[in-house]
């Protein structure tokens, strides 16, 4: 049950509100538009963004044109409630140039601390294919093949399996490392992205739910 009122949020002078919209998937900021009270009725309405054009002065339904719709899975205000983030399910770029997000050009990088995802690494395995690296042990695999890479996700696993059976947590996370690394070759090689495992984990994740509540009803 939400407990929350849109008279409790905090439009700024002009009637607006920031709202920032989050990809439900790779939990990556998609873009930063502006929602008056009436575009986030027709969005808490429709399911889908809507927004407010402060350069046409207008309503703007995000996809009206483009066909990449927003689809909301939830809306949350800041602790001062004068700030929104929406959680959505996209059917395309988020960006008008065609990006997957509005937020591409780096301003500043730090030279000590890494911004590692997995995306970034999916990207680097994904360039050992397409352009093979001497001395690279993944541009390795993708010229051995894919039983190669079958056998290698077969003795990590096995690898995984002694580490926990052993109750050695350091070799054991050392292990799944090894283990998702090789995964993510397998995936590549067999043209998986990881938007399509977080899909089927996310289905998952609303069977359970469902089953969680039956059993709570019986």
């Amino acid at each position: 049950m939400i407990n929350f009122s849109i008279d409790e949020l905090k439009f700024d002078e002009k009637g607006l509100i920031p709202a920032i919209v989050i990809d439900s998937l790779s939990r990556k900021v998609l873009t930063l538009a502006y929602m008056n009270r009436e575009s986030l009725e027709i969005s808490m309405k429709e399911g889908k963004t809507c927004f407010w054009s402060r350069s046409r002065q207008e309503l703007w339904r995000k996809g009206e044109t483009s066909g990449n719709y927003q689809h909301i899975i939830s809306i949350t205000a800041d602790c001062d409630k004068d700030a929104l983030t929406v959680v959505v399910k996209k059917d395309g770029p988020a960006c008008h140039k065609g990006t997957d997000s509005c937020f591409n050009d780096v301003v500043y990088q730090s030279d000590e601390l890494s911004d590692f995802t997995l995306e970034g690494l999916v990207e680097l395995i994904k360039g050992r294919k397409t352009e093979k690296k001497e001395g690279s042990y993944t541009t390795y695999l993708f010229e051995k093949g894919i039983d190669k890479i079958l056998k290698k996700v077969g003795e990590e696993s096995t690898e995984v399996i002694i580490a926990g059976k052993a109750d050695d947590k350091k070799e054991t996370i050392y292990e799944i490392a090894d283990l998702t690394y090789h995964v993510l070759v397998l995936m590549i090689q067999m043209g998986i992205s990881l938007d399509e495992i977080t899909a089927e984990l996310a289905s998952r994740h609303v069977i359970d739910k469902k089953v969680k509540q039956e059993k709570m009803t019986k």
